[in-house]
């Protein structure tokens, strides 16, 4: 099974991401329907918005925290202080659910795939999926981390919270076990992540450090109008993007709150392709549309003084203006000391055929 993300990868387009996770459970709950037609919903309009990929989160919260595990994110905007407690509330689904949403992208025409949390939903999601996502929590889990990269997929695996060994002995343990295209996620976790906190040069730094992997961008900033931050990561090379996606910004709880929206989305999307555009091909060419300058606003050498037919040429007699019709200045040691085979009036643009070039006399054609 191929992954669109991969493939988009491969041909130096954008790619964005939309991390349903668990969202479609309060999306359900205000609409009044089912969880599976929230998550339907969510997909639709990720669609709709031109997002490429959606992504799930599979997990049991018995599998997944302690019970008395605490708490890491802003108790003010989601107030469950036991991560147990929270997952609990967000973990009914399980492989047919993921089976129905998987089918349900392929009609859409959009990618699914689904971060998996543990052993059984990482067998399952096997065959659902065409690249794996490995969250920065489990950057340390090498165990799982080798279990996942051993099935021959491409990875994602995001590296927040990290420090540079530990993402070398994640990458490492991904090599050790096969040779797909592997993507590494700057991510910061921190939930949301203040603007200051974004430290977007990490992307450069993952471009230098890993060279054989691709970089991208797993972003829990807020959402802008101006989709600053979208548009540095992108610059930088996060050439895909995974950000929190909800129909609804203001509900309470879990990953609505710093989460994209579908209009949010397509800001995104119009700004790195805007980058995109601004960024050219990076080719050391003259531009055709530059032609008309190059031509008027570049300077020919221009006769100073009245120059006699037969007159030996001085720098002295010859000064640079615009139009760049006639000799390049570039060329005025080849047209010192050649003759004038025409009257050359002050003001003249000197062209070849008004001199006999100083490197024709010297090989006898002068």
């Amino acid at each position: 099974m191929e992954s669109r993300i991969i493939e988009r990868l491969k041909e130096g387009k954008f790619t964005l991401i939309a991390e349903i996770g668990v969202n479609y459970y309060d999306i359900a709950k205000k609409m009044g329907i089912s969880d599976m037609e929230a998550a339907k919903l969510m997909v639709r309009e990720a669609k709709e918005a031109g997002i490429h990929a959606v992504k799930f989160q599979t997990y049991k919260a018995e599998t997944l925290a302690a019970k008395d595990s605490p708490s890491y994110w802003d108790l003010g905007e989601e107030p469950t202080t036991s991560q147990y407690k929270l997952f609990k509330k967000f973990d009914s689904f399980g492989e047919a659910q993921y089976r129905e949403l998987k089918e349900y992208c392929d009609e859409l025409d959009i990618e699914f795939l689904s971060t998996a949390f543990d052993i059984e939903s990482a067998d399952y999601l096997e065959e659902l999926m065409g690249i794996y996502k490995i969250s920065s929590s489990d950057l340390t889990n090498i165990p799982f981390i080798e279990y996942q990269a051993a099935k021959g997929k491409p990875v994602m695996l995001s590296v927040g919270a990290s420090e540079l060994f530990e993402i070398e002995r994640a990458v490492d343990a991904i090599r050790s076990v096969g040779d797909s295209e592997l993507v590494l996620m700057h991510c910061v976790l921190e939930y949301p992540t203040p603007i200051e906190h974004a430290n977007l040069l990490k992307i450069k730094t993952l471009r230098e450090q890993f060279p054989d992997c691709y970089i991208g961008y797993s972003d829990h900033t807020k959402p802008t109008p101006d989709c600053d931050v979208a548009k540095c990561a992108y610059v930088l090379g996060a050439m895909v993007m995974e950000k929190h996606f909800t129909l609804d910004k203001t509900l309470k709880g879990n990953d609505h709150y710093h989460a994209m929206d579908p209009e949010d989305a397509r800001a995104i999307l119009a700004a790195c392709e805007r980058m995109q555009m601004l960024e050219g091909s990076g080719d050391l060419v003259c531009l055709e549309s530059e032609g008309a300058a190059r031509e008027n606003a570049r300077r020919s050498l221009v006769a100073k003084v009245d120059i006699k037919q037969g007159e030996e040429l001085t720098k002295e007699m010859l000064t640079f203006k615009r139009p760049a019709s006639g000799i390049s200045p570039a060329d005025i040691d080849k047209v010192v000391g050649s003759r004038a085979l025409v009257d050359i009036p002050e003001d003249t643009i000197l062209k070849e055929e008004m001199i006999s070039r100083t490197d024709e006399d010297d090989d006898g054609r002068g």
